[in-house]
């Protein structure tokens, strides 16, 4: 909860975080993971992972064999506001600190984390968590944080279309390459700067860049999942519009959790 916004001695406003859990939940079945939302003005982000839900997609994984978790908006309060920050003016996607709620950075990072703990998984196999790239990103996040951090706000590009950021700890090449193909079906791919960089960070791969995320206390590295991604959609691309990018991030779920099956399916694990 936080103080009233309007500068009141009004109630904390309290904001509960809801998810979707498949009902057959079982020990022996992988465990998925989907977030959207982290940050709260990534709409298509928590529209992808209602989609994912509500267009039968989560049903029909849960009959091939997964439990299934999913949370749609992991800060409801910044996705009211449309913001990206919370009132504490902390970033949630750097405050994940994993199986440890009292250390995360954030009361969101906190409530999902006790929220994995509730379900007793021991060793997670996928992760999903869904973002955006916006020119807001640029125009106000950016220029807002060196203000909050005493630095210099340096012009930065933004990429148009679609990319990923894996864990720079566990990359997982196929597995990415699976899922941008699985999006390069519904829009298109980011490409890399004269740099060879998005966002400032090497290109790996088409349309791949990768973080620490552990280091960096991302949602990404909140599970102990072997297979990891976080998803970055363009918007405010002339070439996309929002159903275009809603539908990008129902795919890189459906194109993880496809790459999920056949290679367990290979091994003879499901």
């Amino acid at each position: 909860s936080y103080p009233a916004q309007d500068g009141s001695d009004g109630p904390d406003v309290a904001h509960k975080l809801f998810a979707v859990k498949t009902r057959d939940w079982s020990d022996d079945k992988p465990s998925v993971l989907v977030t959207g939302g982290v940050h709260g003005y990534e709409t298509s982000g928590v529209q992808g992972a209602l989609m994912f839900l509500t267009e039968g997609h989560a049903a029909n994984f849960a009959a091939l064999g997964l439990n299934i978790l999913v949370a749609p908006c992991v800060s409801p309060w910044g996705y009211e506001h449309i913001q990206r920050w919370n009132p504490d003016a902390v970033d949630p996607n750097r405050s994940f600190n994993r199986g440890s709620p009292d250390d995360c950075g954030s009361q969101e990072a906190a409530n999902l984390v006790r929220l994995l703990l509730s379900c007793n998984v021991e060793q997670w196999a996928c992760h999903v968590d869904l973002h955006e790239t916006t020119d807001t990103d640029e125009t106000e996040f950016r220029v807002a944080k060196s203000a909050r951090d005493g630095d210099v706000s340096e012009p930065g590009t933004i990429p148009d279309g679609f990319y990923l950021c894996a864990d720079a700890q566990n990359v997982q090449l196929e597995f990415q390459r699976a899922v941008i193909e699985g999006v390069r079906k519904v829009t298109h791919i980011a490409p890399p700067d004269p740099d060879n960089t998005i966002i400032g960070s090497p290109v790996i791969d088409d349309g791949l860049i990768a973080y620490d995320y552990t280091a960096l206390g991302l949602c990404g590295g909140v599970t102990n999942a072997p297979l990891t991604t976080t998803t970055e959609v363009y918007p405010d691309s002339p070439k996309a519009t929002d159903e275009l990018c809603n539908l990008g991030q129902v795919a890189s779920v459906t194109s993880a959790l496809d790459y999920l099956l056949a290679s367990r399916g290979a091994t003879g694990e499901l």
